[in-house]
Protein backbone atom coordinates (compact mmCIF):
# COMPACT_ATOMS: atom_id res chain seq x y z
CA UNK A 1 0.00 0.00 0.00
CA UNK A 2 1.61 3.20 -0.83
CA UNK A 3 1.79 5.86 2.14
CA UNK A 4 -0.77 8.34 0.59
CA UNK A 5 -2.72 5.55 0.28
CA UNK A 6 -2.31 4.43 3.53
CA UNK A 7 -2.72 7.71 5.20
CA UNK A 8 -6.04 8.17 3.64
CA UNK A 9 -7.52 4.89 4.62
CA UNK A 10 -5.69 5.95 8.57
CA UNK A 11 -7.89 9.23 8.41
CA UNK A 12 -11.08 7.62 7.35
CA UNK A 13 -11.01 4.92 9.83
CA UNK A 14 -10.28 7.53 12.26
CA UNK A 15 -13.13 10.14 10.93
CA UNK A 16 -16.15 8.15 10.50
CA UNK A 17 -16.03 6.65 14.18
CA UNK A 18 -15.57 9.64 15.49
CA UNK A 19 -18.12 10.82 13.25
CA UNK A 20 -20.82 8.04 14.57
CA UNK A 21 -19.97 8.09 18.06
CA UNK A 22 -20.28 12.21 18.08
CA UNK A 23 -24.16 11.18 16.37
CA UNK A 24 -23.16 13.58 13.69
CA UNK A 25 -23.67 12.50 10.42
CA UNK A 26 -21.48 12.98 7.09
CA UNK A 27 -24.48 14.07 5.66
CA UNK A 28 -25.09 17.51 6.49
CA UNK A 29 -28.66 19.25 6.08
CA UNK A 30 -28.71 22.52 4.10
CA UNK A 31 -27.51 24.80 7.18
CA UNK A 32 -26.01 25.20 10.14
CA UNK A 33 -27.33 26.17 13.41
CA UNK A 34 -23.64 27.43 14.82
CA UNK A 35 -23.59 31.37 15.47
CA UNK A 36 -27.36 31.41 15.96
CA UNK A 37 -27.47 32.43 19.57
CA UNK A 38 -28.17 36.50 18.63
CA UNK A 39 -30.84 35.28 16.49
CA UNK A 40 -32.70 32.86 18.74
CA UNK A 41 -32.21 35.75 21.30
CA UNK A 42 -34.35 38.36 18.93
CA UNK A 43 -36.95 35.69 18.03
CA UNK A 44 -37.74 34.78 21.90
CA UNK A 45 -37.84 38.99 22.07
CA UNK A 46 -40.38 38.82 19.99
CA UNK A 47 -43.02 40.28 22.29
CA UNK A 48 -46.11 38.43 20.14
CA UNK A 49 -45.05 35.70 21.85
CA UNK A 50 -45.89 36.76 25.27
CA UNK A 51 -49.23 38.52 23.75
CA UNK A 52 -51.69 35.54 24.70
CA UNK A 53 -55.55 36.38 24.79
CA UNK A 54 -57.15 37.21 28.22
CA UNK A 55 -57.20 34.13 30.22
CA UNK A 56 -54.71 32.01 28.43
CA UNK A 57 -52.34 30.09 30.57
CA UNK A 58 -49.29 27.68 30.56
CA UNK A 59 -51.25 24.04 30.30
CA UNK A 60 -51.33 21.90 33.39
CA UNK A 61 -48.04 19.96 32.76
CA UNK A 62 -45.72 23.23 31.28
CA UNK A 63 -45.66 25.57 34.03
CA UNK A 64 -42.96 27.80 34.48
CA UNK A 65 -41.31 27.00 30.72
CA UNK A 66 -42.33 30.29 28.63
CA UNK A 67 -40.31 30.94 25.85
CA UNK A 68 -38.92 27.95 24.44
CA UNK A 69 -35.95 28.08 21.46
CA UNK A 70 -34.75 25.64 18.89
CA UNK A 71 -32.51 25.02 15.99
CA UNK A 72 -33.68 22.45 13.17
CA UNK A 73 -31.20 21.66 10.46
CA UNK A 74 -32.14 18.60 9.36
CA UNK A 75 -33.39 19.31 5.89
CA UNK A 76 -32.07 20.60 2.97
CA UNK A 77 -31.96 24.38 2.94
CA UNK A 78 -31.08 27.09 5.44
CA UNK A 79 -31.74 26.02 8.65
CA UNK A 80 -34.83 26.65 10.97
CA UNK A 81 -34.35 29.22 14.00
CA UNK A 82 -37.47 29.11 16.20
CA UNK A 83 -38.73 30.64 19.48
CA UNK A 84 -42.11 29.00 20.53
CA UNK A 85 -44.91 29.60 23.46
CA UNK A 86 -47.78 26.84 24.36
CA UNK A 87 -50.96 27.77 25.85
CA UNK A 88 -53.93 26.99 27.31
CA UNK A 89 -56.83 28.21 26.50
CA UNK A 90 -60.84 28.01 27.52
CA UNK A 91 -62.20 30.01 24.25
CA UNK A 92 -62.22 28.68 20.85
CA UNK A 93 -59.62 27.84 18.14
CA UNK A 94 -61.60 31.44 16.61
CA UNK A 95 -61.05 33.70 18.92
CA UNK A 96 -57.58 33.06 19.37
CA UNK A 97 -57.15 32.98 15.45
CA UNK A 98 -58.76 36.73 16.32
CA UNK A 99 -57.14 38.02 18.75
CA UNK A 100 -53.81 36.98 17.47
CA UNK A 101 -54.61 39.05 13.70
CA UNK A 102 -55.27 41.89 15.93
CA UNK A 103 -52.32 41.67 17.99
CA UNK A 104 -50.15 40.78 14.59
CA UNK A 105 -51.53 43.88 13.02
CA UNK A 106 -50.82 46.10 15.59
CA UNK A 107 -47.51 45.10 15.56
CA UNK A 108 -46.81 45.03 12.01
CA UNK A 109 -47.09 40.99 10.88
CA UNK A 110 -48.84 40.74 7.38
CA UNK A 111 -51.30 37.68 7.07
CA UNK A 112 -49.82 34.60 5.18
CA UNK A 113 -52.80 34.30 2.69
CA UNK A 114 -51.39 30.30 1.99
CA UNK A 115 -51.81 29.50 5.67
CA UNK A 116 -53.41 25.79 6.69
CA UNK A 117 -56.79 24.93 7.84
CA UNK A 118 -54.72 24.12 11.53
CA UNK A 119 -52.12 27.03 11.50
CA UNK A 120 -52.20 30.56 11.07
CA UNK A 121 -49.59 32.74 9.63
CA UNK A 122 -47.96 35.98 9.79
CA UNK A 123 -44.71 37.60 8.35
CA UNK A 124 -42.35 40.72 8.59
CA UNK A 125 -38.77 41.64 7.90
CA UNK A 126 -37.07 42.64 11.17
CA UNK A 127 -33.81 44.04 10.77
CA UNK A 128 -33.22 42.48 7.57
CA UNK A 129 -34.57 39.07 8.90
CA UNK A 130 -37.81 37.04 7.10
CA UNK A 131 -40.06 36.53 9.89
CA UNK A 132 -42.87 33.63 10.31
CA UNK A 133 -45.60 33.98 13.37
CA UNK A 134 -47.19 31.06 13.38
CA UNK A 135 -50.46 30.22 15.55
CA UNK A 136 -50.92 26.00 15.95
CA UNK A 137 -53.52 24.06 17.57
CA UNK A 138 -51.43 20.72 16.53
CA UNK A 139 -50.01 19.61 19.86
CA UNK A 140 -50.72 16.31 19.46
CA UNK A 141 -47.56 14.95 18.35
CA UNK A 142 -45.40 17.09 21.48
CA UNK A 143 -43.85 14.68 24.07
CA UNK A 144 -45.96 15.19 26.81
CA UNK A 145 -48.70 16.91 25.13
CA UNK A 146 -49.34 20.23 26.25
CA UNK A 147 -52.24 19.53 29.19
CA UNK A 148 -55.16 22.25 28.36
CA UNK A 149 -57.23 21.06 30.84
CA UNK A 150 -61.00 21.74 30.14
CA UNK A 151 -59.99 24.01 27.13
CA UNK A 152 -57.64 24.02 23.78
CA UNK A 153 -54.35 24.13 23.85
CA UNK A 154 -51.94 25.67 20.91
CA UNK A 155 -48.58 26.94 20.36
CA UNK A 156 -47.56 30.22 18.90
CA UNK A 157 -44.04 30.31 17.36
CA UNK A 158 -41.73 32.98 15.49
CA UNK A 159 -39.27 31.62 13.20
CA UNK A 160 -36.69 31.94 10.40
CA UNK A 161 -34.29 30.83 8.38
CA UNK A 162 -30.97 31.12 9.95
CA UNK A 163 -29.50 32.80 7.21
CA UNK A 164 -32.48 35.22 7.32
CA UNK A 165 -33.60 34.74 4.05
CA UNK A 166 -37.12 34.80 2.81
CA UNK A 167 -39.19 32.12 5.02
CA UNK A 168 -42.69 31.90 3.30
CA UNK A 169 -42.51 28.22 2.73
CA UNK A 170 -42.44 27.85 6.21
CA UNK A 171 -46.26 28.98 6.77
CA UNK A 172 -47.52 25.99 4.36
CA UNK A 173 -45.09 23.42 5.57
Amino acid sequence: MSPTLRRTALAAALVLPATLLSGCSLVQGGGSCDGSGAAHKNLAAQSVLSSPPDGATDPANYRGVGVSTGCDDDSPGPAWLHADRVYAFTGTRRAVVDHYARVAAAQGWRRDPVSRADATCWTRTADGRHLVLAVDFQLDAWSPAPDPGKGIGYEVTVGSNADGSDALASCTD
